[in-house]
């Protein structure tokens, strides 16, 4: 195959792949302050795991999906914000696209924590239409459930700068050779953390950080050569990742399950369903 990336195939290239394939993968991002790493890291991050995810399954991916509800995260004006209803209506309009073209296998991705809040809803209002099941992988819970001892410091850098790296784009990644380190700071919205657990990732409370050194207090790169050891390590968990998450497996279970809702569940109560 010529390239994975959809957009980039031509139409006669897509309606090969669409007469033999019907497997797409697509992944979600955000446009938002990340310390002194680019706006759009968490969508970079998400697109190179999903390239990767393509691989394994011999499929490609819908990528250039970056304006998303970002969060707490406003205090920084690279921010973009787009409400949560308006991102689950622009992907419902994506998904209804992709199964008219042919797709009736889409997993969602996206290294974005409250992303959820936008896919989750979006694949169960999906089925419950089109009665197509479609996928949600949130890569964040993927990590720490598969993947946990590859970063045991909870320092996701090196996946950022890798994931730059297997998207072509490493030099997107600023050096910064006359800063200083700064100090770790304590988060000012610490005292709310009880509060903020009381639902998972973002979704118990709307709340805005209230310094930008809240949300990523990066690692202050220097070289050149630094910042291709960190795109090495950071490669390399993203190829153990991927492994971990067995694709192949994911396909073969969507596959059982769109059957058991055919044979079983739609045959005993699709009169109402």
């Amino acid at each position: 195959m010529r390239t994975r990336i959809f957009s980039k195939l031509t139409n006669r290239e897509a309606e090969e792949y669409l007469s033999q394939k019907s497997s797409i993968i697509v992944p979600v991002g955000t446009v938002e302050m990340h310390g002194d790493f680019p706006l759009d890291c968490e969508t970079v991050v998400s697109e190179a795991i999903a390239l990767k995810m393509a691989e394994q399954i011999d499929s490609v991916i819908l990528n250039n999906l970056p304006y998303f509800y970002a969060g707490a995260t406003l205090a920084g004006r690279g921010t973009v914000q787009v409400s949560i209803r308006e991102g689950i209506d622009y992907l419902y309009a994506v998904a209804k696209s992709l199964l008219r073209q042919g797709f009736s296998r889409q997993i969602y991705i996206s290294f974005h924590g409250p992303a959820h809040m936008t896919l989750s809803p979006m694949v169960r209002d999906f089925f419950d239409e089109t009665k197509t099941p479609i996928l949600y992988l949130d890569l964040i819970m993927a990590v720490f459930k598969h993947a946990a001892e590859l970063i045991p410091d909870g320092n996701f850098y090196d996946i950022y700068v890798g994931a730059y790296d297997i998207m072509g784009r490493l030099e997107d990644v600023p050096l910064m050779p006359e800063k200083k380190e700064e100090e770790k700071k304590e988060s000012s919205v610490k005292a709310f953390q009880d509060l903020f657990s009381r639902a998972y990732q973002s979704a118990a409370v709307g709340y805005y950080f209230g310094e930008k050194s809240d949300h990523a207090q990066t690692p202050v790169i220097r070289t050149a050569e630094e910042r291709q050891l960190m795109a090495d390590r950071g490669r390399e968990i993203i190829d153990r990742l991927v492994e971990k998450l067995d694709v192949p497996s994911v396909m073969s279970q969507l596959d059982d399950l769109d059957a058991f809702q055919n044979n079983s569940v739609f045959a005993k109560y699709g009169e109402w369903l």
